[in-house]
C-alpha cells in the first residue's frame, strides 16, 4: 500500500529515487512518461525477472540470459530490444536521451525484465554498468550522419568531429565488455554501405560477398551520397575488429542491407527514407539511393523482422564469425521502383538511370549467412507493403486515392 509521506529509497533503472505517484505529481509536478519509467523499474526489480531463457552453469544455479543493446531508440535497436523482450530474455537498453524512449515504453514487451540505461559512448566507464552482468552486447548505435556542409578543410572536420569518436565510442563500449568478465559475444551492426560490387579495376562482379570492402581511400576521394556514413561504419568496424583481435573478444558482424518494414520509432528511419526516396523526391535520401545504385548495380533488401532474428542467430551460433551480410535477395532498381509504384501508385514517381553490369546485376549474397542456417521469413512484396502501410499509418505518405 502506498503511503504519501514516505519515500522509498530504491533506485530504478536510470538511477533516480523512486517516490509514491502523489509525490511525483503534487510535489515536482512529474511528468507522467517518467512514471511510466520508474514503475517498469519497480516492476523489473521487484519481480526478480523470473522469466526467460536460462543456461546451467557448473557449480552454480540456472541463470537467465542477459543482453545489452545499444542505440535502443534507433530503428534496428528498438526492434531489436522488443524480440529479445518477447523472447524472454532479459535486456539491458542503453540510450544518451531517456526522453526518447518514451513513445517506445508500450511498443516494448514484458517491461518487467527491461532496464534502461542513460549511456553516451563517449564517456569512457559510461557503460560499465550497462553491461555488467550480460552475457552478450548488440552494438546497434552509430552516427548517422550522412554528409557534411562544404567546409575549408573538410577531411579534418569529418575525422576529427564523426569518425574519431565513432571509433572511440565503440572501444569504450569493448573495454567495458572487457570489464564485465560475462560478456562472451558482442554482434555488431554494419552496413551494406562498407560493401561495393566494383572490383579495384571497377568492373562489376558477378557475386558480392564479405570480402568485397568499399576501399577507403575511394570513398575520400569520390564523396558521393551518404560517403560520411560510409567511412564512419568502415573505419569503425575496422577498428573493432582490430581490438577485439588483440583482447580475446568473439566479435561478429551483421552487414545489414537496406532494412524495410513496420516501425516503432517516433521518426521515419533513415533506411525508409531511403527506400521510399523515388516516391518523396528527398534530395538526401534520393541521392543516397542514387549512390548505393552506381556502387551495386541493385538494391538488396532485409526485413526489420529477419535482421533482428539474425542478429540474435549470430549471437547464438557458437560457429559465428567475422562478418555477414544480411539480405533476402538484390534487386535492379527499376525492379525496385516499378513495385512501389504498383504498391503506391504517384504521378512524379523518380527513377534511376541503370548501371550497365552486364547481362544481370551483381548477386548481393548472403550465402555465408545462410549456409549457418538462418531462414527469411519476408520477401520484396511484404517488405514494401509493410513499409509503405506504416508510413501512411505515421502521416509519412499521403493517403491516395485509388
Amino acid at each position: 500500500m502506498y503511503r504519501p509521506a514516505a519515500v522509498t529509497r530504491r533506485r530504478n533503472p536510470l538511477g533516480a529515487f523512486l517516490l509514491p505517484p502523489s509525490a511525483f505529481f503534487i510535489r515536482f509536478n512529474f511528468p507522467f512518461w517518467r512514471l511510466v519509467f520508474l514503475v517498469a523499474g519497480i516492476l523489473q526489480e521487484n519481480k526478480g525477472m523470473e522469466n526467460g531463457p536460462e543456461r546451467k552453469v557448473e557449480g552454480k544455479r540456472e541463470e537467465k540470459m542477459r543482453f545489452c543493446v545499444t542505440g535502443a531508440t534507433g530503428y534496428i535497436g528498438s526492434w531489436l530490444v522488443n524480440t529479445l523482450l518477447q523472447r524472454g530474455y532479459m535486456v539491458h537498453a542503453t540510450l544518451r536521451d531517456p526522453e526518447k524512449a518514451a513513445h517506445l515504453l508500450p511498443s516494448w514487451s514484458s517491461c518487467d525484465r527491461l532496464r534502461l540505461f542513460k549511456a553516451d559512448l563517449l564517456n569512457e566507464g559510461s557503460f560499465d554498468e550497462a553491461v555488467k552482468g550480460c552475457n552478450g552486447v548488440y552494438h546497434v548505435a552509430a552516427s548517422m550522419e550522412f554528409n557534411v556542409m562544404a567546409t575549408e578543410n573538410i577531411e579534418a572536420y569529418v575525422q576529427s568531429n564523426i569518425i574519431d569518436p565513432a571509433i572511440k565510442g565503440t572501444l569504450n563500449l569493448l573495454k567495458a565488455c572487457l570489464k564485465s568478465k560475462t560478456v562472451e559475444r558482442v554482434v555488431f551492426t554494419s552496413s551494406i554501405s562498407t560493401i561495393t560490387a566494383k572490383d579495384s579495376l571497377g568492373r562489376w562482379r558477378a557475386v558480392v560477398d564479405e570480402s568485397c570492402q568499399t576501399p577507403i581511400d575511394h570513398v575520400w576521394k569520390t564523396r558521393v551520397g551518404g560517403w560520411v556514413y560510409v567511412l564512419s561504419k568502415l573505419l569503425t568496424e575496422e577498428a573493432a575488429f582490430q581490438f577485439a583481435k588483440e583482447n580475446g573478444i568473439d566479435l561478429v558482424s551483421v552487414i545489414t542491407t537496406t532494412v524495410g518494414g513496420p516501425f516503432i520509432t517516433s521518426s521515419v528511419p533513415s533506411s525508409i527514407r531511403v527506400l521510399l526516396s523515388p516516391i518523396t523526391g528527398e534530395p538526401e535520401f534520393f541521392s543516397i539511393l542514387s549512390a548505393v545504385n552506381s556502387r551495386m548495380g541493385s538494391l538488396a533488401l532485409v526485413h526489420i523482422e529477419d535482421i533482428c532474428n539474425a542478429h540474435i542467430f549470430l549471437m547464438e551460433q557458437a560457429k559465428a564469425e567475422g562478418r555477414y551480410i544480411c539480405g533476402v535477395q538484390s534487386y535492379q532498381m527499376s525492379e525496385l521502383i516499378n513495385h512501389l509504384a504498383k504498391v503506391y501508385p504517384c504521378s512524379n514517381i523518380q527513377r534511376l538511370v541503370e548501371e550497365e553490369c552486364g547481362s544481370a546485376p551483381s548477386e548481393i549474397c548472403s550465402k555465408k549467412l545462410n549456409d549457418l542456417g538462418f531462414n527469411y521469413k519476408y520477401g520484396l512484396e511484404d517488405i514494401i507493403q509493410q513499409t509503405i502501410n506504416c508510413c501512411l499509418d505515421h502521416g509519412f505518405l499521403p493517403q491516395i486515392r485509388r
